[in-house]
């Protein structure tokens, strides 16, 4: 049995709007020289540009727009940078994780859309052998989420992250059940954190579809809320469970896939159900945020999807979830899908 576990948080966070300067603000009073910007085409007009600008001659900042990452890793030295700034959506701040932890410098994490937890947490996701999971990396040391910008983000980017936010339902119900299992650490107050994050889109979904200022403003918070929670796990445990293996899988059978927190949305529906809890709630509120709530909504068939539970518990074997306790065959995953509404 675990002994200890570290934590990590971060230190410093800001929601708000029109914030380039707090970014360069924080830079300053953090003692920073030489920024790495991190970013991607649209993020770099929207917000990159502006943080490039205010820094002035005070800062040395480089910028990286992704797609130069390959290039940026061979060319990386210890002592070159003081500090990795992420400026975009999952991909671009999961790349900066991996450049700071590579020179080993603090991050700060700037998300442009509203669509994943990974803005404030410790875990990355990566693919190895055509699988796709979340590892540890780096705990963003500051977060700065500029509503000014997020909120021009497309309506989908906001639903997806409402749905990984759900997903947080069923994933604390796995955490349990591993620990019930194998004695694995399990934190209750992670997990309440965790599923704070989830119950507070379930309960406001209808008001949160609006996607008005403050309703993007919750989402972000709860995402916020969601990374800290793993952060003070040590692990991605209170936040991915059953719903994210099955959605990893997709990911690994499908060209095209939806997005990461369709994805997990329509699967804790599905993994709802495995564990008994109230899975009618969660599509009902999938229902009121316009996201998808079944497969043809969702974009997947239905073979896809029985493959995609089947090979589910296969991503990640070491972590126990309700998968590995409810044996299931392809008739079976049928009758759920059917009964569920799903299919």
């Amino acid at each position: 049995m675990e002994q200890f576990h570290a934590m990590e948080l971060p230190h410093y966070i800001i929601v708000g709007e029109k914030l380039s300067d707090k970014v360069v603000e924080r830079l300053r009073i953090g003692g920073f020289r030489n920024a790495l910007i991190i970013t991607s085409p649209t993020p770099y007009r929207l917000m990159a540009s502006k943080i490039e600008s205010e820094a002035h001659n005070a800062i040395d900042v480089e910028v990286c727009v992704l797609g130069e990452y390959g290039k940026l890793l061979n060319g990386l030295e210890s002592g070159r940078y003081d500090v990795v700034l992420g400026v975009g959506g999952g991909r671009v701040i999961d790349t900066a994780k991996a450049v700071a932890e590579t020179v080993n410098v603090p991050l700060f994490s700037i998300p442009t859309v509203a669509s994943h937890d990974g803005i404030a947490s410790p875990m990355t996701s990566i693919r190895t052998g055509g699988k796709a999971y979340s590892r540890k990396s780096v705990m963003p040391s500051v977060i700065i989420a500029d509503m000014s910008v997020i909120s021009l983000a497309p309506r989908r980017y906001a639903v997806s992250g409402c749905g990984d936010l759900i997903a947080k339902y069923s994933a604390v119900r796995d955490w349990w059940l591993g620990h019930l299992s194998s004695g694995e650490y399990y934190g209750r107050y992670a997990a309440h954190l965790a599923y704070l994050s989830a119950a507070v889109i379930i309960k406001s979904s209808r008001k949160i579809s609006r996607m008005d200022l403050d309703g993007v403003r919750t989402i972000v918070e709860a995402l916020i809320s969601a990374g800290v929670s793993m952060g003070i796990a040590g692990s991605s445990r209170p936040c991915s469970g059953s719903e994210h293996l099955i959605a990893h899988s997709l990911e690994h059978l499908m060209d095209s896939p939806p997005l990461h927190g369709e994805r997990c949305g329509v699967a804790t529906v599905f993994t709802s159900y495995l564990h008994g809890s109230n899975w009618r709630r969660i599509a009902e509120s999938l229902r009121g945020l316009g996201a998808p709530s079944t497969l043809n909504e969702l974009g997947v068939d239905t073979d896809i999807f029985t493959e995609a539970v089947i090979k589910a518990p296969t991503i990640r074997p070491e972590r126990y979830t309700v998968l590995n306790r409810v044996k299931l065959d392809r008739k079976r995953i049928l009758d759920i899908l059917q009964e569920t509404g799903l299919a």
